[in-house]
């Protein structure tokens, strides 16, 4: 078995990065600098059709080269209010549609609502289907060379769930994960608090930083007790497969 990456020393592991600047794309990072991630390799954002034709660009242009889309098929496609966007202008990247649940479980959608929004849920998604998993990470093992994005709806909880057990998976501190999951809540909540009409009511900075310390503590509690790498071996993952994931996340001298 490939041995676990070492844990960065403890200054580095609290460290969120910036912001990446993608015309129109929300809740948008590179993982790199998230514990031990390497830059250019892992990039969480909201939905595609948020980014603009010059976003795009400028994903390609920063190496991006596969986007993973975690949402039902229902929610796929183009909204009024989204820019128009030229079909061409996502040809050269290799899309993967990958759901994180099934929707025609009734049990787990009376747990969750009309959509996973806590971390409190995470541990039920990833053990009624860890198949699903599985296909996400063997979806970024088998990508070409170059970035990969992972996106849900507002980028926060399902992108959140499959970044913990990813980063969890490759040896990543787990206080790197929590602080990363607390940047992608703060910044949809911040974007709803500039809508006219928000999908979500956005909480005030007293609000928010109680429920972050809810859920980061439902989070922090899921990743002591899980082994990502047993889950993804359960969903189908090899060995190998497993040792290509940590590579490519988190070696400097994984060439791109």
């Amino acid at each position: 078995m490939d041995a676990v990456p070492a844990a960065p020393p403890v200054d580095d592991v609290v460290k969120t990065p910036a912001p990446i600047r993608w015309d129109g794309a929300v809740n948008a990072r590179d993982l790199g600098g998230t514990g031990g991630v390497q830059p250019g390799r892992l990039y969480r954002m909201g939905r595609h059709e948020w980014v603009t034709e010059a976003g795009w660009e400028q994903a390609w242009a920063e190496g991006v080269r596969t986007v993973i889309d975690l949402r039902n098929p229902f929610e796929l496609g183009r909204r009024s209010s989204d820019p128009a966007v030229p079909p061409g202008a996502l040809d050269r990247f290799e899309i993967h549609n990958l759901p994180t649940e099934d929707q025609s479980d009734d049990e787990f959608m009376a747990l969750t609502g009309p959509y996973l929004n806590t971390p409190e849920h995470y541990g039920e998604n990833l053990t009624r289907w860890p198949e699903k998993f599985a296909a996400i990470a063997r979806a970024i093992v088998s990508a070409r060379r170059g970035g990969v994005v992972v996106h849900c709806a507002a980028g926060r909880d399902r992108t959140g769930l499959v970044v913990a057990l990813l980063l969890s998976a490759a040896g990543i501190p787990h206080s790197a994960i929590a602080a990363d999951y607390a940047a992608a809540v703060t910044a949809i909540n911040n974007r709803y608090r500039a809508q006219e009409v928000p999908h979500e009511t956005p909480r005030s900075d007293e609000e928010l930083a109680s429920w972050l310390a809810e859920a980061q503590g439902h989070l922090l509690e899921l990743l002591a007790s899980l082994d990502a790498a047993e889950l993804l071996r359960a969903g189908g993952l090899s060995e190998e497969e497993l040792g290509t994931l940590r590579t490519r996340l988190t070696d400097p001298d994984w060439a791109d």
